[in-house]
């Protein structure tokens, strides 16, 4: 029966060594999915590339640490392993290099993000304590400034998402003036000296549509009809909002290229500014490109690689082991 007993005991702390190795597996595991989408993305505009990271996994300790007295000396803690876990999944914000592709396009030259929502209305939660807004409601934060007018006249990103930011109080007002207490739709305006005030409303028609390094967007109208006032004139759609966070990479990806932020993240201090000053300004026309940096990610790969057969090495072993137990018996 002893005999039995120390044949068990050993079979148990073999497989303690092949619950290591699985959770090494596990986590190699899910590193090469981390490098993986990371290198799918190498060419994805905004794109920030996902560092990973492990942790221990220390489930028993036989022996804990002791002091010595004047009796017996010291003695160190004696602690079983159990493998590796995922430590963490950091998500590194930093800016890209901008690539030139013309269009009403424009990057971010510095932190922060373009503010989008799928809704061209934010009914009556419009308050003016912007950096509540930014939290309770669920926008789509992006690095990607990919515009264009839709056929109502609203300026919307690549996948339709409506942009947010500051107008003057006329659009063809001549100060510099931008209510920045309260976010709109950006969109075309009714007349030269009116902004539409719903989305039933119509727009004029523009041409020449164009961002500044302050965020500010410009056209000129386009009317034919005889005898206009409105024909040729430059007016201002407003300016795009710029929001800010204290800790962007407290923000959740959402998948394609957008952000989120929620009320109890760890994002920390939020606001919505125009570019310039203490703010980032835009670079017009560029589009920032991915931050994933190749030739990291096919050595990250390599060496996870390595990791991920060293832990299939040891369940070949432990198993081999285990059944040079079982044999004994026979």
């Amino acid at each position: 029966m002893r005999g039995r007993h120390r044949e068990q005991q050993k079979g148990k702390e073999m497989l303690r060594a092949m619950d290591s190795a699985v959770a090494g597996l596990r986590a190699h595991q899910n590193k090469l999915d981390v490098i993986g989408h990371n290198i799918a993305n190498v060419n994805t505009f905004g794109f920030k590339s996902q560092m990973y990271s492990f942790q221990e996994a220390m489930y028993q300790t036989t022996n804990s640490s002791t002091g010595g007295t004047s009796s017996a000396g010291g003695t160190n803690a004696a602690q079983f392993g159990y493998g590796a876990l995922m430590g963490t999944i950091a998500t590194d914000m930093t800016a890209s290099t901008p690539t030139y592709v013309g269009g009403l396009n424009a990057s971010i030259n510095g932190d922060g993000f373009f503010i989008t929502y799928a809704k061209n209305d934010l009914g009556n939660t419009a308050a003016t304590d912007i950096p509540t807004l930014m939290k309770s409601i669920d926008f789509d934060y992006t690095r990607v400034g990919q515009f264009k007018l839709d056929s109502n006249g609203y300026l919307v990103d690549g996948n339709g998402r409506f942009v947010y930011g500051f107008q003057k109080d006329t659009p063809n007002g001549t100060t510099d003036t931008f209510k920045t207490d309260a976010l709109v739709a950006l969109r075309a305006p009714a007349s030269d000296t009116a902004y539409a005030n719903s989305p039933s409303d119509a727009v004029v028609e523009l041409i020449d549509i164009q961002i500044n390094k302050l965020g500010e967007i410009t056209a000129t109208i386009k009317d034919p009809t005889a005898n206009s006032k409105m024909d040729g004139k430059v007016i201002s759609l407003g300016k795009l909002a710029i929001a800010t966070f204290q800790n962007p990479e407290g923000m959740t990806k959402k998948g394609q290229y957008y952000y989120g932020a929620t009320n109890g993240d760890n994002t920390g201090k939020c606001s919505a500014t125009i570019p310039g000053g203490s703010t980032a300004d835009l670079m017009s026309g560029y589009l920032e490109a991915s931050n994933v940096d190749l030739a990291q990610q096919f050595s990250d790969m390599i060496t996870t690689q390595r990791g991920f057969q060293a832990n299939s090495k040891l369940i070949t072993v432990s198993d081999e082991i285990l059944n040079e137990l079982v044999n004994m018996k026979r």
